[in-house]
């Protein structure tokens, strides 16, 4: 008979493997906070909804506030001529906004009280700083005994004079406070702070983080230093702190990195009430509020 000819059976692809490969720092708080919002972001490939009519918001004035410190402090501009000097670049940034003019004046009157109060943290600062670095962006490096890769974009870090560098987040709302830093809840600046530690700041070179703050910029224009860790008086070591939240990164990233971890919602809610851009997914108002058969038995 005619000869046949043996075929082996297709081999089994092996499963795709969805889990994330890369995280900024920022998403870090939102892995330990709401480990679904990563899920839908960062497995499912999910934006949030836009919002359906666009109005100017906190987000927006503190992305404008920050554009204007942010471009003060990289000119250099300094006394005597620098509170004029700072609100002229306010002017420049506003009118590129375009804003509503009532939403215009609202904010402009908050941001001259910003001004002066920023200037004056400025002017106190001055004599420690060598040079400062703005909005800079890390490389991404592998967080140890992973596979996972972590970058981080800082707001401001400053070369102090003694060699050692200071980590600053602008911050114009009330999340992240220093509390919350410093048990590494929010660990931002921590992680920040080792990544320059290792090199991964390719503008400022290798340092050692000797002060991690966030600026705070507050509703009525008066600006807080609100110190999270530094190498002098009763706060923790700064450099202590990054490497504590470079270990505790490590263990979560592995924790997560078994295809067993599930990606629960809204773990560790930073307000009382939950607002996560993907709570409707999670179908957060159901399991947090009771079932629709207990609403109509009236249970």
């Amino acid at each position: 008979g005619a000869e046949t000819k043996r075929v082996d059976p297709p081999k089994p692809k092996p499963p795709l493997d969805l889990r994330p490969t890369h995280f900024s720092v920022t998403e870090i708080e939102t892995l330990r906070r709401d480990p679904y919002a990563i899920y839908a972001k960062k497995i499912l490939g999910l934006e949030p909804l836009p919002d359906l009519i666009r109005e100017a918001d906190a987000r927006e004035r503190g992305n404008l506030f920050h554009k204007i410190l942010e471009r003060f402090v990289d000119e250099r501009l300094e006394a005597p001529g620098a509170h004029e000097d700072l609100l002229a670049i306010g002017r420049e940034e506003f009118a590129k906004a375009a804003l509503p003019a009532e939403t215009q004046a609202l904010w402009w009157r908050r941001f001259e009280r910003t001004a002066t109060g920023f200037l004056e943290i400025e002017a106190k600062r001055a004599e420690f700083i060598d040079r400062s670095f703005i909005e800079v962006t890390s490389d991404k490096l592998l967080v140890d005994g992973t596979t996972i890769l972590l970058s981080g974009r800082a707001d401001r870090i400053d070369i102090l004079k003694d060699g050692t560098a200071a980590i600053i987040d602008y911050k114009t709302g009330s999340s992240s406070s220093a509390s919350q830093a410093k048990i590494l809840l929010a660990p931002q600046l921590p992680l920040e702070a080792a990544l320059l530690l290792r090199g991964a700041f390719k503008e400022t070179g290798t340092l050692q983080a000797s002060e991690l703050a966030y600026e705070r910029l507050l509703p009525s224009g008066e600006v807080k230093w609100e110190a999270v860790a530094n190498d002098g008086g009763k706060l923790e070591r700064a450099a202590g702190l990054s490497e504590l939240a470079w270990e505790k990164l490590a263990h979560i990233l592995r924790h997560y990195n078994d295809p067993q971890s599930t990606y629960q919602s809204q773990v560790l809610p930073a307000k009382a009430r939950m607002g996560g851009e993907f709570d409707h997914l999670a179908r957060v108002l159901e399991w947090s509020s009771g079932s629709d058969d207990e609403e109509a038995d009236g249970s």
